[in-house]
């Protein structure tokens, strides 16, 4: 790592610092502006971005890049009209800034509330996943935040043509360009020149593996908000509606098995399992699924399960598979299924499936995640998905933002006292 390229990092944190600035001053109309153009440019302009995306996916694939990666890194005209609807549905949003809440009136008469500000400039340091840049990008100008980027270098062609996109769309609205920087040095060791720039960087989120996490959790010099890693359960309770089970969890595993809200482990009372795990092992079965079964699970699917049905070993519990594999284990009460998620889970995303209201609310009470879900399946976690039009990052952490990230959780507030010559006495 050359003294430039620091120099250059240093830079772009300054840069961003005092777009920042300009930002929170810039009206709402402004801002949306600048959203709208994004996601024009992301429908119009895609054939820079797909190109490079190509000679990215061609480059990891050939360096052994796993399945579960190349579809995160992956752009297609659908997925890019998928990214420009979420911008637009940011922008559709709510303005967050300056909103007055918490008021009231001491008996001094002092009125004292708080206002909700822009936390300055968001950093990220991510993987594979070019959305990311996108996301986190819109996010930021709706919160009146400026972003510094570091994407994987198995990305770096396309979120270099994504940036001068997203530049030139928020100039052309009358918005500082350099309020997005991006980090376009693949050079590893200015992760850790990042870490260390506390005085540019409000916040920083990672995403990414578990190994890209742990070392920005330990090394970064400024707050951190952590997550992203989903082992994520679904309990069939033995009071549940199998037909609707069964549609839950192949969702929940199928619909998109790359990404960290999918399914990794089928939980299934034992009163409900003779009836509900052949037809749910036989269409998951169909679509590819590889099932990874304890001993009790196995006995019930029989002898010629066929070679998709294998029997689980203890490292197949807690583990997040990003695969078309999950894990089946049968049990005896919702105690045990409860016990099993607080062993294994990672806090993520949580599901059971009852009709039985009592176990619902035990379900809810209980088990501590991100999200708990009653009779729906746990890809919904998601920033689009939960109306906040995109999200930074799913947050495993409880401070200070839990779950799908969006504007809110990018803001702080300042306290706002009005007075009439009060003094302190």
């Amino acid at each position: 790592m050359t003294t430039k390229a620091v120099n250059q990092l240093t830079q772009q944190g300054q840069a961003a610092k005092a777009s920042a600035r300009q930002l929170a001053r810039l009206s709402a109309r402004v801002r949306n502006q600048a959203l709208l153009n994004i996601a024009q440019a992301l429908e119009q302009e895609q054939a820079p971005v797909l190109s490079g995306n190509q000679q990215d996916c061609r480059a990891a694939q050939a360096e052994g890049m796993d399945a579960a990666m190349l579809d995160r890194l992956l752009l297609t005209p659908e997925r890019l009209a998928d990214m420009a609807r979420d911008v637009r549905n940011v922008a559709a949003l709510p303005d967050p800034l300056g909103e007055s809440f918490d008021q009231s009136t001491l008996a001094n008469g002092l009125r004292i509330g708080k206002r909700r500000v822009p936390l300055g400039v968001v950093g990220s340091i991510y993987e594979s996943r070019p959305n990311v840049t996108v996301d986190i990008a819109a996010l930021c100008l709706k919160s009146g935040n400026a972003c510094l980027l570091r994407g994987g270098k198995e990305s770096l062609r396309t979120n270099t043509a994504l940036v001068a996109l997203v530049r030139r769309a928020i100039a052309q609205a009358g918005a500082p360009a350099e309020a997005v920087q991006f980090v376009d040095n693949p050079d590893r060791r200015l992760v850790e020149a990042m870490l260390g720039m506390k005085e540019y960087i409000n916040l920083l989120i990672p995403r990414g593996g578990v190994e890209l996490i742990r070392f920005v959790a330990e090394h970064a010099t400024m707050p951190v908000v952590t997550g992203g890693i989903g082992v994520c359960h679904t309990y069939v309770d033995r009071s549940a509606d199998l037909e609707m089970a069964t549609r839950i969890v192949f969702n929940a595993k199928v619909q998109r098995p790359t990404v960290c809200n999918a399914l990794d482990t089928v939980l299934i009372h034992a009163e409900a399992a003779a009836a509900v795990l052949p037809r749910m092992a036989q269409e998951l079965i169909q679509a590819g699924v590889e099932l990874h079964c304890d001993h009790r699970a196995l006995s019930i699917l029989g002898p010629n399960a066929g070679p998709k049905v294998l029997a689980a070993t203890e490292e197949d519990w807690g583990k997040e598979f990003l695969a078309l594999i999950a894990a089946v284990k049968v049990v005896d009460s919702l105690d045990e299924a409860l016990q099993h998620i607080e062993t294994y889970g990672s806090g993520h995303s949580e599901a059971i499936v009852t009709e039985d209201y009592s176990a619902a609310q035990r379900f809810l009470e209980e088990v501590d995640a991100a999200a708990v879900y009653v009779n729906a399946s746990t890809r919904f976690t998601d920033g689009s998905q939960f109306g906040l039009g995109a999200e930074v990052g799913i947050s495993t952490q409880k401070f200070h933002a839990r779950g799908p990230m969006g504007l809110r959780e990018l803001t702080s507030y300042k306290w706002v006292i009005m007075g009439a010559g009060q003094i302190r006495e």
